[in-house]
């Protein structure tokens, strides 16, 4: 898949603002599954928040992510402000957590998110493809 960004969509043994922390080979079932990629976690309420898709690999640190925007407007305005360095910050919304003392040892990631400030402070944007889109 041509992508436009990868980066971290969360990283492993990192305390997360809601106090979890999420355990290597947490989400490792889903190397290679393909995602939706969404503004701040609203895809669901609104199909205009739905930016594109998120092809996820795990890694022994953390779950890494290779984003794609969709062709739509805000799709095209999202990826302008990740490319300009205006949005760095990536977010996971998992399900079916099983959880040892605040420790997520599976579940599922059902979208990633673009955000100003995520939970995991390592879920960050770490390159950005320039040469297929004309912002070079």
């Amino acid at each position: 898949m041509e992508y436009d960004f990868s980066g971290y969509v969360t990283k492993n043994d990192v305390k997360c603002t809601d106090g979890r922390v999420i355990r290597q080979g947490a989400f490792a079932e889903q190397d290679g599954e393909i995602v939706p990629l969404v503004w701040h976690h609203n895809g669901v309420e609104d199909p205009k928040n739905i930016l594109g898709q998120v092809l996820l690999e795990n890694r022994p640190d953390g779950v890494y992510g290779y984003a794609k925007f969709n062709t739509t407007e805000s799709g095209q305005t999202s990826k302008k402000l990740v490319h300009e360095g205006n949005i760095k910050k990536l977010s996971i919304h998992a399900r079916e957590l099983i959880e040892r003392a605040k420790n997520v040892m599976h579940g599922k990631i059902k979208e990633v998110s673009l955000v100003m400030a995520g939970a995991n402070p390592g879920a960050v944007i770490v390159n950005v493809v320039l040469s297929h889109d004309g912002y070079e």
